[in-house]
């Protein structure tokens, strides 16, 4: 049966995104550890997202390519974080979503990821986004750091164009100046424009990128109140890297959430998410 939803609305597995539906979280660490530290990270999450009643996707990548420096942790590559990604499915339930680098990733990828997300770097990528399109999977467009939130509409057109709709775009920051990004919140209303879903990326928003020489830097002070206020202008799904011990994440440690700290600020965003929407319908 073909569920109905809402113009602008976009089915993921048993979930629905976006159509004045609470919020999606997407959530996990930056990148896939280890088997032991998937399994333990997608449990915590699904239970407590289970306790609050909140739509959740389990997100962590098997490689991260675009990282600073060439010594850096990518991950554990796209055969074993895949088949990690496959358990993580099978043990705890979750719904699961990865990065895609290249087009000839995106096969395998899709065979395992109910969302495939398209890094902001790579949002212009032609190839890579009808590749995206063609798996039949969800497509997560990540805004460049360096486009207009307007200029979204054609990377989000290049995976239409396959007969793939079901399209989230995110929002993680603009460039503003050397090694820092700031979030401006008009562009949250502007993406929604195009009739997709549009998801803020809490973490991502607060990274220093290069701030520390050979690695990106951020202030995970400001990821609380930056999604709160973007919860206030109105989104359809948060994103946020999350860890159970930030300061030994091997991937984005200054910009990871504590798993500790998470459950209250959810709590607070649930019902500022509620109260958004009720007077928006009420309007």
């Amino acid at each position: 049966m073909v569920r109905e939803v809402s113009p602008g609305a976009v089915t993921i597995g048993p979930l629905v995104c976006g159509g004045g539906r609470p919020f999606v979280f997407i959530a996990g660490p930056c990148v896939v550890e280890s088997r032991e530290s998937a399994l333990r990270h997608a449990q915590a999450l699904r239970t407590l997202t289970d306790r609050l009643n909140l739509p959740f996707i389990y997100k962590s990548s098997y490689d991260k390519a675009n990282r600073t420096a060439l010594d850096s942790f990518r991950g554990l590559g796209i055969d074993e974080g895949l088949t990690i990604l496959a358990e993580v499915k099978r043990e705890t339930g979750v719904l699961v979503l990865t990065d895609v680098h290249t087009a000839a990733e995106v096969s395998a990828a899709a065979e395992v990821a109910d969302v495939v997300q398209i890094p902001a770097f790579l949002c212009r990528q032609t190839d890579l986004l009808l590749a995206a399109g063609h798996s039949s999977r969800v497509v997560n467009i990540k805004k460049g750091q360096f486009l207009a939130p307007w200029d979204m509409e054609h990377a989000a057109a290049k995976v239409a164009s396959t007969g793939n709709r079901r399209i989230l775009l995110t929002e993680r920051g603009c460039s503003f100046g050397y090694n820092n990004l700031v979030s401006d919140f008009r562009s949250l209303p502007i993406m929604a424009r195009s009739g997709y879903p549009v998801v803020y990326d809490a973490t991502h928003s607060v990274q220093l990128p290069g701030g520390q020489g050979g690695m990106s830097g951020g202030q995970r002070e400001f990821i609380a109140p930056l999604a709160r206020a973007a919860v206030a202008v109105g989104i359809d799904g948060l994103f946020m890297e999350v860890h159970q011990e930030p300061e030994r994440a091997l991937s984005d440690s200054a910009t990871v959430f504590p798993l500790a700290q998470l459950e209250p600020l959810l709590c607070v965003l649930l019902a500022l998410d509620a109260t958004v929407k009720e007077r928006r319908h009420e309007g």
